[in-house]
């Protein structure tokens, strides 16, 4: 079933379904996910927790093809183990079966060719801006000069609007300027893979949507590849290429995954006036509350 709603419709708009009355034509943009030659491979991934009920599964054969460069959107209802799978692209956690892979290399501990950024920020309260991302450049780049490692902490700090910024300690810092400190700290050492668990799920709306379009500038001009956990259909519509859409769990899969086509860059005012904006926008909403919605939904 496809959700319909009118594009001259200007007011601001829940995650929640608007109208199931009215049906429209389906963009062929949804479809279920397809193996493609990729950057990063997510082959029959399939996560088992031991209990003492007995096994707990997760995720059941997840497959998934991402293109260097592209930027992905993971959503779901909790518990659809979305964190656990971007856990083991991270290699926080290895699958109980199936393969992560990198450029074809097996993934199986943590690296500096993927960096995360928490919704929590996970900065050191008593150091600065300047030293969180420093230890971070520092420990991946050892051998170079103490002058190269500053310079590359001033241009990232400089980079998310931080440069004044550079000698507050966390606590001094609002929520956004902490998760800008978070971002800059993850792409100051040049990771391949970017991966964002709802960065921007703590904060306000506004400053929310400030440090969406951001991320976006960041990314246009350096282009690594993106993987964002969120539960913004909105959000996703605005950043990603594809969104990803997780089934329910236990035994969570990907159910299906959506072409965003809007040309980039993007902006947010015209592309919410583009018709086609709202229709997979309520194929979002139909997937995630009416056919794998939760039972207390």
């Amino acid at each position: 079933m496809i959700l319909s709603y009118t594009h001259t419709e200007t007011k601001p708009m829940l995650n929640r379904p608007l109208n199931f009355a009215a049906t429209q034509p389906a963009l062929p943009s949804l479809k279920t996910a397809t193996k493609r030659s990729s950057f990063l491979t997510i082959e029959g991934v399939s996560k088992v927790y031991p209990t003492r009920k007995g096994p707990y599964t997760v995720l059941q054969d997840v497959n998934l093809t991402v293109d260097q460069g592209e930027f992905i959107c993971v959503i779901g209802h909790s518990g659809c183990g979305k964190s656990t799978l971007l856990n083991m692209v991270s290699g926080f956690a290895n699958p109980s079966s199936g393969d992560v892979l990198l450029q074809g290399q097996r993934i199986t501990k943590p690296g500096p060719d993927r960096m995360v950024v928490f919704q929590n920020y996970a900065l050191l309260p008593w150091r600065t801006a300047f030293e969180n991302v420093y230890l971070a450049v520092n420990a991946v780049h050892p051998h170079k000069s103490q002058a190269e490692k500053r310079a590359i902490v001033r241009d990232h700090l400089a980079m998310v609007g931080l440069s004044e910024a550079a000698d507050k300690k966390p606590p001094q810092l609002s929520g956004g300027m902490r998760q800008r400190v978070s971002i800059a700290r993850a792409l100051a050492i040049r990771p391949q893979v970017l991966i964002l668990d709802e960065p921007f799920g703590a904060l306000d709306a506004i400053t929310k949507e400030e440090l969406q379009e951001e991320l976006l500038k960041i990314w246009n001009e350096h282009r690594c590849t993106v993987l964002m956990i969120t539960h913004d259909i909105d959000e996703a519509l605005f950043l990603s290429d594809r969104l990803v859409m997780m089934t329910n769990g236990p035994a969570a899969t990907i159910g299906e995954v959506m072409e965003i086509p809007f040309p980039r860059p993007r902006d947010r005012a015209l592309i919410m006036e583009d018709p086609h904006y709202y229709t997979l926008r309520n194929q979002a909403l139909d997937f995630l509350y009416h056919r794998f919605a939760h039972d207390d939904e």
